[in-house]
């Protein structure tokens, strides 16, 4: 199966050329990290966390994790754990075969991995519709499209995003590859505080982001509750710091923090967006 890109066009050009000037754009942007990362191959990064909404608004923001991504060395597999907004699909769903198609080309799923997520957890299911029209996992690829065509993923989505289903998915993600022996990486795909104004959105993400980098997944939930918090992949990102703390992370920073205010000016009402590194 090939799963058609959902969004290109939309939060991100159809056009390749046309992408490939917008991810530059991302990167060089005031907000980005200024410039494109040179490919690497230390390969320290467990994991990254990185905002999904259109590359206009968050993409300069995204780009700081593709900077280290890439400057670290790309893993041949890249887990990509996103939050379920359609509702479509089971509580977490997996897609395990076939390849994901943008407007750069195509990315197999790394079958053998994903079958060992699987087995490894009590809670995913193999589940493709949940992904057919998701944005969340997709605006990820062409990010690292954009530097090779040589890594496969294998993409996830949490509807159910209560602690212990993040444990289970954590723990499923790092036991498999480790049993695959798998050179790879753990994307957490969230935005942050949705619709508020700039200063409580800045303070509401700051307390959040707070417990993310001292790699506190509990803390990031009593935070979230106690705050009634509007961060939308909570569950990919506990999920993201069980999985890279059990795969040898000892640490957390983070790379940038800013709001769609920052890019469009409005600050009545924003989006908050953060770029993590676990390594």
């Amino acid at each position: 199966m090939i799963r058609r890109p959902a969004v290109a066009g939309a939060f991100y050009e159809r056009d390749p050329a046309a992408l490939r000037r917008r991810i530059e754009w991302c990167f060089e942007h005031e907000l980005g990290p200024g410039t494109l990362p040179a490919v690497g191959s230390m390969r320290r990064i467990k994991g990254v966390i990185a905002p999904h909404a259109g590359y206009m608004y968050s993409g300069p923001v995204a780009a700081h994790a593709y900077h280290e991504l890439v400057s670290d060395g790309i893993p041949g597999t890249l887990v990509i754990i996103c939050p379920n907004h359609t509702g479509m699909g089971s509580g977490v769903s997996l897609m395990q075969q076939g390849a994901w198609e943008t407007p750069l080309g195509t990315v197999e799923i790394d079958s053998e991995l994903a079958e060992a997520i699987v087995r490894e957890s009590g809670i995913i299911d193999l589940d493709e519709t949940a992904h057919l029209a998701e944005h969340s996992c997709e605006v990820h690829v062409p990010f690292i499209q954009y530097f090779t065509d040589n890594f496969r993923i294998v993409p996830v989505t949490m509807w159910m995003q209560d602690h212990e289903t993040a444990a289970d998915v954590g723990h499923a993600v790092a036991s498999a590859i480790r049993e695959t022996g798998r050179d790879a990486a753990v994307i957490a795909s969230t935005d942050f505080t949705h619709y508020s104004p700039q200063d409580i959105a800045e303070a509401t993400d700051r307390r959040i982001i707070d417990r993310i980098t001292a790699m506190d997944d509990t803390g990031m939930y009593g935070v979230i509750s106690e705050l009634n918090a509007t961060m939308c992949g909570y569950g990919p990102v506990a999920a993201t710091i069980i999985a890279s703390r059990i795969l040898g992370a000892t640490e957390c920073d983070l790379l940038r923090y800013a709001t769609s205010g920052d890019v469009t000016g409005d600050r009545s009402s924003v989006v908050g967006y953060a770029s993590l590194v676990l390594r």
